[in-house]
């Protein structure tokens, strides 16, 4: 007798520049009947392109994902109302489960954990859960660069470029004295007192999420 308890495979987009890492995942996924896998890509565009076109449950991910990265790749894809929910597959490092948090993944499991952990991530996230080791939510409260806006951390990376505040309204379509407000903001928020102290900050930050 056909089990009616059946559910519908869920599809997955699998995403990993190294070609031997993405042949092993696929046929993890192939061999699971939780899971239909739809395609592959090798680049954050391929697989953007592909969940565009093919709306899927869950995308797995490499954090580090050529040519965007996985945060800049969940950025763009959060405006999208078909979006999957991505579970980040990276290396294991104790900063990096919270790194994919606060960038708005769904999930995150460790290149070093065993097959079937990665397979009931995906699964979880699918059912609507967030999966992650331990994360002490507290630092991402008490880092100061994920308390800012969208459109403040994207004034602060185009800040770090060197550009004017002329240069900055042009760039975002808003007045000169608006670009004064989102960056009184920003160094209220990041606890500095002028643009250099904010670039600092800025690359500070960058380097040690590396």
């Amino acid at each position: 007798m056909q089990d009616v308890t059946q559910k519908t495979p869920i599809d997955v987009v699998l995403a990993d520049s190294n070609p031997l890492v993405l042949t092993g995942m696929s046929e993890i996924f192939d061999k699971d009947p939780r899971f239909s896998l739809v395609a592959t890509a090798a680049t954050a565009e391929g697989f953007l392109g592909t969940v565009m076109r093919l709306p899927v449950g869950v995308g797995v991910i490499d954090w580090s994902l050529p040519a965007l990265g996985a945060v800049k790749l969940i950025e763009v894809l959060q405006a999208q109302e078909t979006a999957p929910r991505i579970v980040i597959y990276g290396d294991d490092r104790p900063d990096l489960p919270r790194q994919a948090m606060a960038a708005g993944a769904a999930g995150f499991t460790a290149r070093s954990a065993p097959v079937e952990t990665l397979l009931n991530t995906c699964a979880d996230v699918a059912a609507g859960r967030m999966v992650f080791p331990f994360v002490d939510v507290r630092e991402l409260k008490t880092d100061p660069i994920h308390t800012l806006s969208k459109k403040e951390r994207a004034l602060l990376e185009a800040l770090a470029t060197g550009m004017t505040n002329r240069q900055l309204a042009k760039e975002f379509e808003i007045s000169a004295n608006t670009v004064k407000f989102h960056l009184s903001n920003v160094y209220d928020k990041l606890a500095v007192t002028n643009r250099a102290q904010a670039i600092a900050f800025f690359y500070a930050a960058r380097v040690g999420d590396r």
